[in-house]
């Protein structure tokens, strides 16, 4: 767990209105608490060090510049598309909380379990040289081959069917012809519309060989998602999500992002609620038959972004690398149940 600095202050007083062995006293006290602001600053100073120290070996990768992106892929008719295609208006968040009855969950489980198997294979193509554009139409293929619709495609006119996230990339990396290098690390992010719901899943792939660094930045971000997951079941506050991340992320120093949630899924994309996964006080309690995301971003320096002028990409500020993991869950009474298991 992270270490906050606190000031200490002592109030002062006469030492000739006290007794000798009072003196003593509060010098003794003056002392040690001396020491513990010293050993605080001390592990402050020494954390702030290994975290820049880790940012410098890492940065040796050359910073993530656009490369050409080609133009998006076409979707055969017969094909069902949500609602938002057509348009280049990003859709707004809907109040709408999704619950299910047993045949809505079972359509929910279909389109997690195919967007769990899209994935898998995206991660298989993971490998020195080959493009992020690749990745993408390989991952098209696939879905419309299962009759299904890429749901990033045309999503407020994000123009492919996945994201993938290199390096300092946080989320919402457009596929292009940049060629994957030895040492990167990737978050691809496929969501499928089957029969007319969403499964959303993500997760962070090394490429090559990756430092030790990005490799527990990697692994630290797959158990936050474990935690917060750990915590879900009919009747839980939301809150406890983001308090149960952060407490693990703290432990290693690793930065949660707050700009990006999770969010309600099934027949609509993105609605109500929205899941914080830093710690937070915002109100509401989880029911038996919802389903929703977690997709906790960790970084291992500052948690401040910008975005391209794509308005889709969008990086930290100081280039240090971000990882993700997400998978769409389903709230039973005793617990959840993780639909975007292959």
């Amino acid at each position: 767990m992270a270490i906050s600095a606190s000031l200490v202050r002592v109030s002062s007083f006469k030492l000739s209105s006290v007794s000798h062995g009072k003196q003593k006293q509060f010098h003794d006290n003056l002392v040690v608490v001396s020491k513990r602001t010293s050993g605080l600053e001390e592990a402050l100073r020494n954390l702030r060090e290994q975290k820049l120290e880790t940012v410098r070996k890492v940065r040796r990768i050359p910073p993530l510049r656009r490369g050409k992106v080609s133009p998006r892929l076409p979707v055969p008719e017969h094909i069902q598309k949500p609602p938002y295609v057509g348009s280049s208006i990003l859709p707004e968040i809907s109040s709408e909380y999704q619950m299910h009855d047993s045949e809505g969950i079972a359509q929910m489980r279909a389109a997690c379990q195919l967007a769990a198997r899209v994935l898998d294979y995206a991660g298989t193509l993971v490998r020195p040289s080959v493009t992020t554009n690749e990745i993408d139409k390989a991952v098209h293929q696939m879905i419309i081959d299962a009759g299904a619709y890429p749901s990033p495609l045309g999503y407020g006119g994000f123009p492919k069917s996945v994201c993938t996230s290199v390096n300092e990339c946080m989320c919402h990396g457009i596929p292009d012809s940049r060629q994957l290098q030895n040492g990167d690390i990737i978050n691809i992010d496929v969501t499928v519309y089957l029969n007319g719901y969403h499964g959303d899943t993500s997760k962070t792939y090394f490429c090559g060989d990756v430092s030790d660094g990005m490799r527990r930045l990697v692994k630290v971000t797959e158990e936050c998602l474990e935690r917060g997951i750990a915590v879900c079941k009919d009747g839980a506050s939301f809150k406890k999500i983001g308090k149960r991340i952060s407490e693990h992320a703290e432990k290693y120093g690793f930065g949660v992002v707050e700009r990006f949630v999770g969010h309600g899924v099934g027949s609509v994309f993105h609605s109500e609620p929205l899941i914080y996964h830093h710690r937070n006080e915002e109100p509401g309690h989880m029911v038996e038959g919802q389903t929703f995301t977690i997709e906790p971003i960790l970084t291992m320096g500052g948690i401040d972004c910008i975005t391209w002028p794509d308005n889709w990409t969008t990086l930290t500020v100081d280039g240090s690398p971000a990882a993700q993991f997400e998978h769409t869950i389903l709230i039973t009474r005793r617990g959840a149940e993780i639909l975007t298991i292959p």
